[in-house]
């Protein structure tokens, strides 16, 4: 039997056999592996340097830039942005800031090509070492090209691009180009992007302006701009600021003596404070519809357009103060409705820290409202100390006088039936800044109460239609609501001057006698109507300006019944009125809803002499190039004095020109009818129901506004440089309470305001056209008076329309409307 030659061979030698035959397969293998890994990734790779945004375009860096507003005298008022940023050029920005952000995010900017290879290893042994990935190696360029050409995902291929582009970046741009864009870009924290919006915002200074201390602390908000805030973390901000030192100290970039100089240069945190956007708020809210419908939101909130505007930043500010103090004037007699909510021990610190994330600013501000708690209470000494965020301050019995006798409890929690307005131990208060204390200890507080009345103020050039100042409410954080342009409210007595004024041109005057009685009408089968004076008084045959100067309800009626309800419609249309008007005899008490814009531009047309003139807000807009995209020419008014009936001339429509449009006024009344009926309402503020005006210490016409139960009060009045309306009321109607007329509680918001706008202001008389005369006249027949008769008041009339009788010849004249009762119009 032959043998097996396999027989002989060991398992050892098969097996040898055996790998000699893989081993090739496996080496093709992994040749095949690696040469699609090969090609892939060099596709990948192609895909990518064909898939990557272009950097040529960083060349002409062109980041969102904040538009800004602008007031009549080129005050910086307001700003619209989606990035709140102003850049500044390299040679603007100091050296050492520079050198400061170096040392601290990219020490090896000058020497790389985009990418720290040391600096990549480095942060890779570190994170391998703690396991973290808490060290990184971006460089500047890098960052600036995840800032400007890629998305925020956070995924490996975006830093594969980052790496890409950033060597491109190196490779078309300079080390000046580069930082420009970085230093411009980056955000630090509060709203502040790019360094000289940092700069305003945390040490109230421009970039070029900071001190090496102040410079390190900006440089170290860029590991985390809320973190290390020096606004609300001052420590912590410390701590980097310290970090960036040592890093410039080791960069060779300072020495150890100007760092310890640095460390000992004292910081203070304050912001370059250029407008108060809250006091203008509704004024700015107002023209940002209108830019952001005629131009787009990219060139709006990116494009760095100068917006320029009728406002007065002085008025406005001295508006917005007069509306905040007079509601609050108003709530106040309402009395204290008690602590805003109640706390129990626990939950004060969580509460406090709340509210400090809510303060804006390093210390509180002197008569800013914010909520404190009560941390401890002394009823012997009627005292309580507050806590308001991190601060302690306290409140003494004068503080709270305003608000009565409130029991003061040294104990937590209370009986809310029995004793709602109690003040206990972690009772919530709202509280205003009264002694500010920078310490955190020992501030002073007073008591006080968020208003729930609204207010509108309103402010116009009467020549021009320019509106001054606009406030349409509290706080516009908490309602947007403009109650000065939107909200339709019932004028009360403030629409009489408009029917005064109607009766004027139809043929009555100043001296026209109307009886004083009470009416009746009957509106249908069973039912009537009664109207009654405000203060259930009637007086007998009264001239028009005793009427208007006491705003006596049923005089008013039977004028507007004289010269007919149509054409006192039709005549405050021409004024300027917009909104629906009812057509019946309530319209003489102001039964109709306008708003205070539609009330005081009809009173201006009184002001300006019997010209109806359009509000506008926007006196020109430029765009960031410096093109002029708009600009609005006021029109031009006769002189008053030459001016009389004869000379008015009308003006053409609006016109396009090459300075812009050109604003028409329109003469709608005449000169001597506008004089008459201001001539009447000056009345009202020497003698009337607007007295409290007369403190502005110049010649003043208004009127006073009250509706039923007090739920609006009106004061519209004027001197001839300047009209401002005030309304003041609930947005869901209900009483004022005691004080809420017209001349209490929005004629003192006026005059307020009136004083501040006018400090300034020449005072100037009312001026007389020529065809205005004087004459003496008896006020109890509405006739001539003889020289030395007692009582004879000098009246004006247009000429030609002056009594021809003598009082003393007759008891009194017959009344100038003695109608029978009629059915409701």
């Amino acid at each position: 039997m032959a043998a097996n030659p396999e027989q002989g061979k060991s398992p050892g030698n098969r097996r040898r056999k055996s790998g000699k035959k893989i081993l090739p397969v496996l080496l093709v293998t992994m040749a095949i592996v690696a040469l699609i890994s090969t090609v892939g990734l060099g596709g990948y790779y192609l895909y990518l340097l064909t898939s990557l945004p272009k950097v040529d375009r960083l060349a002409d860096y062109k980041p969102p830039i904040v538009s800004q507003v602008f007031s009549d005298d080129g005050t910086l008022v307001g700003e619209f942005y989606l990035e709140r940023r102003t850049v500044v050029p390299v040679d603007k920005i100091p050296k050492k800031l520079i050198q400061a952000f170096v040392s601290a995010e990219d020490s090896n900017f000058f020497q790389h090509g985009g990418l720290d290879y040391p600096g990549i290893l480095r942060a890779a042994l570190k994170n391998l070492m703690t396991m973290s990935k808490k060290e990184g190696a971006s460089t500047i360029t890098q960052q600036v090209a995840r800032s400007m050409l890629l998305t925020p995902e956070k995924k490996f291929s975006r830093k594969i691009k980052e790496a890409i582009l950033a060597k491109r970046m190196e490779e078309k741009l300079s080390k000046e180009e580069i930082l420009y864009i970085y230093l411009n870009q980056i955000y630090l924290g509060s709203g502040s992007y790019g360094v000289e919006i940092a700069a305003e915002t945390y040490f109230g200074k421009d970039v070029e302006n900071l001190n090496l201390a102040e410079m390190a602390m900006l440089a170290g908000l860029t590991k985390g701009p809320e973190l290390y805030s020096p606004i609300k973390h001052f420590d912590r901000a410390r701590e980097r600021q310290e970090y960036v030192l040592q890093r410039m100290v080791k960069e060779g970039y300072i020495t150890s003596a100007e760092a310890e100089h640095a460390r000992k240069t004292p910081i203070v945190i304050t912001s370059l404070k250029k407008m108060n956007s809250d006091q203008s708020a509704y004024f700015l809210e107002h023209i940002r519809i209108q830019l952001e419908a005629k131009y787009g939101e990219d060139l709006l909130y990116k494009g760095g357009m100068r917006i320029y505007t009728t406002m007065n930043a002085t008025m406005q500010k001295a508006a917005y103060e007069n509306v905040v103090n007079g509601l609050k004037a108003v709530d106040k007699r309402q009395g204290f409705r008690g602590p805003v909510r109640r706390l129990n021990q626990e939950e004060i610190e969580p509460f406090c820290r709340k509210v400090e994330q809510g303060i804006s600013t390093t210390n509180l501000k002197e008569g800013e409202t914010y909520q404190g708690v009560v941390v401890a209470v002394n009823p012997s000494k009627k005292e309580l100390t507050l806590r308001v965020g991190d601060r302690i301050g306290t409140m003494g019995k004068k503080n709270m006088a305003w608000a009565g006798k409130v029991p003061l409890l040294d104990h937590y929690g209370t009986d809310e039936k029995k004793e709602k307005k109690a003040i206990s131990l972690g009772a919530v208060l709202e509280v205003s800044l009264v002694t500010p204390d920078n310490n955190k200890r020992g501030a002073i507080f007073a008591l006080d109460q968020e208003p729930l009345a609204q207010a509108a103020l309103i402010a116009l050039d009467p020549k021009s239609g320019a509106v001054k100042a606009m406030i349409g409410g509290y706080d516009f954080r908490r309602s947007q609501f403009n109650r000065a342009m939107q909200a339709r409210r019932n004028p009360g007595s403030a629409f009489k001057p408009i029917i005064y004024a109607a009766a004027l041109d139809k043929g009555m005057t100043a001296a026209s006698i109307i009886d004083d009685a009470p009416i009746e009408f009957d509106i249908n089968p069973g039912k009537s109507w009664k109207p009654h004076n405000y203060d259930n008084k009637y007086r007998g045959p009264v001239t028009m300006r005793e009427a208007l100067t006491d705003s006596i309800n049923v005089v008013s009626i039977k004028i507007l019944e004289n010269i007919g309800v149509g054409y006192a419609i039709q005549y405050a249309k021409k004024l300027g009125i917009t909104s629906t008007l009812s057509p019946n005899l309530a319209l003489a008490l102001g039964a109709s809803s306008v708003t205070p814009l539609e009330l005081t531009s009809a009173y201006a047309v009184f002001a300006s002499g019997g010209f109806r003139t359009t509000p506008y807000f926007i006196t020109k807009v430029v765009d960031g190039d410096g093109r002029t995209l708009e600009e609005v020419v006021p029109p031009k008014l006769p002189v008053l004095s030459t001016m009389s009936s004869a000379t008015q001339e009308i003006q053409d429509e609006p016109e396009a020109s090459l300075d812009g449009t050109v604003l028409s006024a329109i003469p709608v009344i005449s000169p001597e009818t506008s004089y008459i009926i201001t001539n009447l309402m000056e009345s009202v503020v020497t003698s009337g129901t607007g007295q409290r005006a007369k403190a502005l210490g110049r010649p003043v016409a208004g009127k006073t506004g009250t509706t039923n139960d007090m739920k609006d009060a009106w004061f519209i009045g004027y001197v001839p440089q300047l009209i401002a309306g005030v309304w003041v009321g609930y947005d869901h109607e209900r009483s004022l309470g005691a004080g809420g007329s017209g001349g209490q509680a929005a004629a003192p918001i006026w005059t307020g305001f009136m004083s501040q706008a006018l400090a300034n202001t020449p005072v100037q008389p009312f001026v007389t056209p020529p065809d205005v005369s004087f004459v003496s006249i008896d006020p109890t027949t509405g006739l001539l008076a003889k020289q030395g008769q007692p009582n004879n008041i000098m009246e004006c009339f247009v000429a030609g329309t002056e009594p021809t009788e003598y009082g003393e010849d007759k008891q009194h004249q017959e009344p100038a409307i003695k109608p029978p009762p009629v059915p409701w119009q």
